[in-house]
């Protein structure tokens, strides 16, 4: 008895749909049920991106403002995220970055907007305490030809240029399907299954012929997203110590 001794299986844009359509009871046959469907898988990944913290999409990142410059500037309190950001899970400043001796990182305390429009002076400067995340991303450009970008106020505003970093630790988008056929998907292997199943029951909704098997499609979709999204966790161990305050 032989096994492969491969682990590299990947189905690209059109296994996938294919696979999605067969599981509705239906058959791709024309370019428009392709893209309908990559349309489908598109609205699919933004959907997951509100169910909670993917792990696979959380990468750490150190502020660039895209010219070659990764330090804060003196009296500057705003500072746009990479593009593609859609949450913020942790921020750090950064002083005295490769200094073996002297490098120290603080961890910035997140702030509301409430809490941030109280602080009496904005304009207060120092080492950087806290921050306020501004949640503005639009994917077209604003009406005066600009970006619309989620971004962080820090206060205080930096007191220095060239000392202080900001790294963070983000939820980034998925990327798009894209045009190819050929493409693949950017999920891990274990989340090809939801995927699928996900697509199968969006395609159905479309397909008056595929009424009768939405319900079960459905099912089957969460079932195979909750037992991705359980195993795609934090596995570190967890120590709760009470707080039992005296009398």
């Amino acid at each position: 008895m032989a096994i492969s001794g491969t682990y590299t299986f990947n189905p690209d844009l059109s296994e996938i749909v294919e696979e999605a359509y067969e599981r509705a009871g239906l058959q791709m046959r024309s370019g428009y049920d392709l893209r309908t469907a990559r349309r489908s898988l598109n609205i699919l990944t933004l959907e997951w991106q509100n169910r909670g913290i993917n792990l696979w999409t959380v990468d750490e990142v150190t502020y660039d403002d895209g010219a070659g410059t990764d330090t804060l500037v003196k009296g500057t309190a705003s500072y746009d995220l990479a593009v593609g950001t859609i949450g913020v899970l942790d921020v750090i400043l950064r002083t005295d970055a490769g200094d073996a001796t002297k490098q120290t990182d603080y961890r910035l305390n997140r702030i509301s907007q409430p809490t941030y429009s109280t602080i009496p002076n904005k304009l207060s400067t120092g080492r950087p305490l806290q921050y306020y995340l501004e949640r503005k991303e639009i994917l077209d450009t604003a009406a005066d030809g600009s970006d619309q970008k989620d971004r962080i106020n820090l206060w205080p505003v930096p007191d220095k240029s060239s000392t202080y970093k900001i790294i963070y630790w983000r939820m980034k988008r998925i990327a798009d399907t894209g045009n190819p056929a050929s493409n693949t998907m950017q999920v891990p292997g274990r989340f090809i299954p939801a995927l699928v199943s996900g697509l199968a029951y969006h395609v159905a909704m479309k397909r008056p012929e595929a009424e009768q098997r939405v319900g079960m499609l459905k099912q089957v979709y969460e079932e195979e997203f909750g037992l991705a999204a359980e195993e795609d966790r934090e596995k570190a161990s967890v120590r709760f110590v009470p707080h039992i305050p005296g009398y």
